[in-house]
């Protein structure tokens, strides 16, 4: 089984864990795991600390469960595969925690920070924990690697003259400029969470039904776009307490306001790139979320100069990063 990978991309909230191969990046199987790592974290506090156990140790204890789910699933032995993680594993709620890569960063992947893992006589599989990357005001763990990924699968690898502007969409929604094939800076929009906050948490909550998201029906559509328009208006704070008063007033309902909110969360997230005329824009984006900005974009005029990446493509892209930085590595390991 040389030539495959275990490529794990372990979030915040969610784990995933595929089985690629190294030579056409299909994934013969995947497990996923809503025991992120903010829950393992935890699990480790209350259970595995106070037994002593490390937690560099408790980690490979999880991964290795999932890893025994995934053989059994595809029935073959997965011993002595290497398993690449990207997220928040390498965080200081991870397994480790490992330095950023700084800007600018290369796009091929030869500036990433890993930390090598030898074989357990519990685990064996050699580990390869990758960092995310900093600026002077900014950190990213995942979307660098996702990115990595994109540049191959989207066919710019070769085009060290291509500039964009790659959004990520998410709770922590991310804005990556990549020149001459380098990550040469990036900003993060609190646009996912902001929305819970508001739609869960706020005096607003009364007034917003999200349960319908997924209805883009005539009212729900205008309605977001009435949001996205409201952004650029009168901006978010005066925005946010038109939600209130839409409800008052019987202008909206409840799920109506939940699309204004996001609407008016999007639309303050990517205003900005009017004033960014000279810069293409790539959107990142899977079907979740795909629909909502794609409709901002256009609402906001900037669908020209805009390529919409196939969700099919987003979705592979991290496995796809990491193969390519596993590779690099051992290339690395190989000129010594």
């Amino acid at each position: 089984m040389t030539n495959y990978l275990l490529c794990c991309d372990w979030g915040t909230s969610l784990f995933r864990l595929q089985l690629l191969k190294l030579s056409d990046y299909q994934c013969v199987g995947e497990v996923f795991s809503p025991e992120g790592i903010a829950d393992t974290f935890d699990a480790w506090q209350k259970t595995g600390e106070t037994k002593g156990i490390a937690k560099k140790h408790f980690f490979r204890q999880q991964l290795k469960r999932q890893i025994d789910v995934l053989a059994r699933k595809l029935s073959i032995s997965l011993a002595n595969i290497p398993v690449v993680i990207s997220g928040m594993a390498s965080s200081s709620i991870g397994m480790d925690e490992v330095p950023y890569a700084t800007l600018p960063f290369a796009v091929n992947g030869s500036q990433s920070s890993v930390r090598h893992f030898e074989p357990q006589p519990d685990f064996p599989h050699e580990i390869m924990l990758i960092s995310g990357v900093r600026s002077e005001k900014d950190v990213m763990r995942g979307e660098e690697t996702q990115l990595i990924g994109l540049v191959t699968l989207f066919g710019l690898s070769g085009d060290g003259n291509r500039e964009a502007i790659f959004i990520f969409p998410g709770t922590h929604s991310k804005h990556i400029y990549m020149q001459e094939g380098r990550l040469i800076s990036f900003s993060t929009y609190m646009t996912g969470e902001l929305f819970a906050l508001m739609a869960s948490h706020s005096i607003l909550k009364d007034s917003v039904d999200r349960t319908h998201l997924t209805d883009f029906s005539e009212g729900n559509v205008r309605a977001f776009r009435l949001g996205v328009h409201q952004s650029v208006s009168t901006g978010i704070l005066n925005g946010l307490f038109t939600i209130r008063t839409n409800q008052l007033f019987g202008k909206f309902t409840k799920t109506e306001n939940a699309f204004f909110l996001s609407g008016l969360l999007i639309g303050s997230e990517l205003n900005h790139l009017l004033a960014e005329e000279r810069w293409p824009l790539v959107l990142c984006s899977g079907s979740r979320l795909a629909a909502f900005y794609k409709l901002a974009i256009d609402e906001l005029k900037l669908s020209a100069r805009t390529t919409f990446v196939p969700a099919e493509l987003i979705d592979k892209a991290a496995g796809v990063g990491q193969v390519i930085l596993f590779q690099n590595q051992a290339l690395k390991v190989t000129a010594r």
